[in-house]
Order: C-alpha cells, then structure tokens, then sequence
C-alpha cells in the first residue's frame, strides 16, 4: 500500500507539465494554421467559394 501510494505522490505532478505542453503544442498550430489562412492563395481561394456560394443562391 505504501508503494503505491508513493508512486501516486511522485506523478502527481505530470498531469500539469502535459497539460502545459498541450497548450503550447495547440498555440504553435494555432500560429501555423493563421499564417496559412492569411496567405494570399488561400485567401483568395476562399474568396472564390464564396463568391461561388452567393451566385448560386442569388
């Protein structure tokens, strides 16, 4: 019992760091994915659908 007890105390503190390196993962592809929106094939890419999606409903 005192075994297990003691290896719940020494990993009580990994849930955080993982919890932190999910963060910092999620944000660098968040800043990945804004950068790839914000170019101008992309942009323009998206403007044609919609644009595309208007003349067909108009």
């Amino acid at each position: 019992m005192r075994r297990a007890r003691r290896r719940v105390l020494r990993e009580a503190g990994m849930s955080t760091s993982e919890y932190a390196v999910g963060i910092m993962a999620a944000c660098t592809f968040a800043l990945v994915l804004l950068g790839v929106v914000r170019s101008d094939a992309v942009r323009n890419a998206l403007v044609g659908i919609v644009q595309n999606a208007l003349g067909l409903a108009g």
